[in-house]
């Protein structure tokens, strides 16, 4: 494991949610670190909304993020498990787990042959968990588990350290947003892959890095991009520009 990498992380972590409550941002921060520290394929995060459902927050990969829907769909699965108990779930060998037999299945179907789910719980509440997949069988390294569940512990604390220092309404409000904000960017991942004949992971790849390129929330310019307002947010030269999508071509024609 990269210790620089793994210190620069918590430092990221911790000044992404210092700059502002971008709660986006800070959980795919999360999810693409997970998968570059850890022996992960990908990885995923489920959070509770204020109604205690479910959702979606973050993941690393389209097909991740496809099997976590998958689970709440058919209501089973470790991720679920994980959550409902607040105790880490694991699955080895998914060809043999008869636990979840659907999720099984559609896991494989995804290429994932493992999962180690870890729950993000402080005491007794428990917000959501941590999913990792992986693309081969066997156990999973348990100094893997054990930063998977230290990255867990400081979402869950700064998380719940935000709504500390503000009232609870809103950090309700936050969290929504963070769960409202996938729906957007999904819709202009979509509008990308469409336009540019990409695949769904492509698509994002190019979103994220015009946002950071701009200094922009993600969420923001997912939204400029649905709703063609981008006389605001040019994704070429900068603000006040002609609007244009030259940023998403010129980067597909370089990559």
């Amino acid at each position: 494991m990269d210790g620089q990498l793994l210190a620069e992380t918590f430092v990221d972590l911790t000044d992404t949610m210092a700059a502002g409550p971008d709660v986006t941002g800070f959980l795919h921060v999360l999810t693409s670190r997970s998968v570059q520290l850890l022996d992960i394929s990908a990885a995923g995060l489920l959070l509770a909304d204020p109604d205690g459902q479910l959702r979606v927050a973050a993941a690393s990969s389209e097909a991740a993020r496809l099997l976590e829907l998958f689970q709440l769909q058919a209501g089973q699965g470790p991720c679920l498990d994980c959550y409902h108990t607040g105790q880490p779930v694991t699955a080895a060998d998914l060809a043999t787990a008869q636990r979840w037999p659907q999720f099984a299945a559609a896991a494989r179907h995804a290429g994932f042959t493992a999962v180690q789910s870890l729950p993000m719980r402080l005491r007794e509440r428990v917000t959501g968990a941590l999913n990792l997949f992986r693309a081969t069988p066997g156990p999973f390294d348990p100094a893997d588990v054990h930063v998977g569940q230290a990255l867990a512990d400081v979402t869950t604390i700064s998380l719940l350290h935000e709504r500390s220092m503000r009232h609870s309404e809103i950090l309700t409000e936050q969290l929504q947003t963070a769960l409202n904000s996938r729906i957007i960017i999904e819709q202009a991942k979509g509008i990308l892959a469409e336009r540019l004949s990409l695949d769904m992971n492509h698509a994002f790849s190019l979103l994220r890095d015009a946002a950071r390129s701009r200094n922009l929330r993600l969420s923001d310019l997912a939204r400029a991009l649905v709703d063609d307002t981008e006389t605001h947010i040019s994704l070429t030269t900068g603000p006040r520009s002609k609007p244009s999508t030259g940023y998403f071509h010129d980067a597909k024609a370089a990559s």
